[in-house]
């Protein structure tokens, strides 16, 4: 039985590609909501530049940048947010630094730009998804929800810009949602819905490349909201 996890406790959370946009939006957010951040990446110069630029953005918060498996090791919470073509890759490098009761929100969308394809086109995904990916390649006890794919990168890093948006989140077990969930809400204006079991993952990632064809048509940086339901209780 694996140990939940308090989102509400000062333990820093892993971003695993927080030098690209969406895990350094994620950084700053969750930064300013007084949540201890360990930037990941390939390389620690990169991360420690990450970093800094985090605290240039947020003075008050608590930053720090590592290799990859280090960031991993010094949470209990670890966000991968990797391009598609990175993320086996990622995971293989991680296996010895993930251990059991870890949470992994994963982020990744399989969009065919991994491959210089259209970032509005999906890749097959041999498990199905991104997430099922992942689940299938961590340790034993390391548990996986998918979430984060419909936010845009744009509105995150912008500290100014209200969110009002909703975070679709896919797993196994609705007590690592619910962790998921309490962390991810400490971003003001963002709402976690459960879709279901990790299989519907391939569902809420192809969202990402829907929402890359709308707000190129509009020029704008437009999420996802659902309308008619009640304020979820994670508790």
């Amino acid at each position: 039985m694996s140990t939940p996890v308090d989102p509400d406790a000062t333990d820093p959370v892993a971003i695993i590609g927080a030098s690209g946009a969406l895990g350094f939006g994620l950084a700053v957010r969750l930064a300013r909501a007084g949540v201890p951040i360990a930037i990941g990446s390939r390389d620690p110069d990169r991360a420690q530049e990450a970093a800094q630029r985090a605290l240039a953005a947020v003075p008050d918060g608590s930053f720090s940048g590592l290799q990859n498996a280090e960031a991993a090791r010094a949470a209990a919470v670890v966000i991968l947010s990797v391009p598609f073509r990175n993320h086996s890759e990622t995971l293989t490098n991680l296996k010895g630094a993930l251990g059991p009761g870890q949470l992994v929100i994963d982020a990744t969308v399989p969009l065919a730009a991994a491959v210089s394809g259209k970032a509005t086109r999906m890749l097959g995904v041999w498990q199905g998804s991104a997430a099922q990916q992942a689940a299938e390649m961590v340790p034993e006890g390391v548990r996986v929800v998918s979430g984060l794919h419909t936010i845009s990168a744009a509105s995150l890093t912008d500290l100014e810009h209200p969110l009002g948006q909703d975070v679709l989140l896919c797993g196994e077990r609705r007590e690592d949602k619910s962790e998921a969930a309490r962390l991810i809400e400490r971003i003001e204006g963002l709402r976690c819905i459960d879709c279901g079991r990790l299989e519907m993952s391939r569902i809420t990632e192809s969202l990402t490349a829907l929402l890359i064809g709308v707000n190129s048509r509009y020029k704008a940086h437009s999420g996802i909201r659902l309308t008619g339901l009640p304020d979820p209780k994670w508790d």
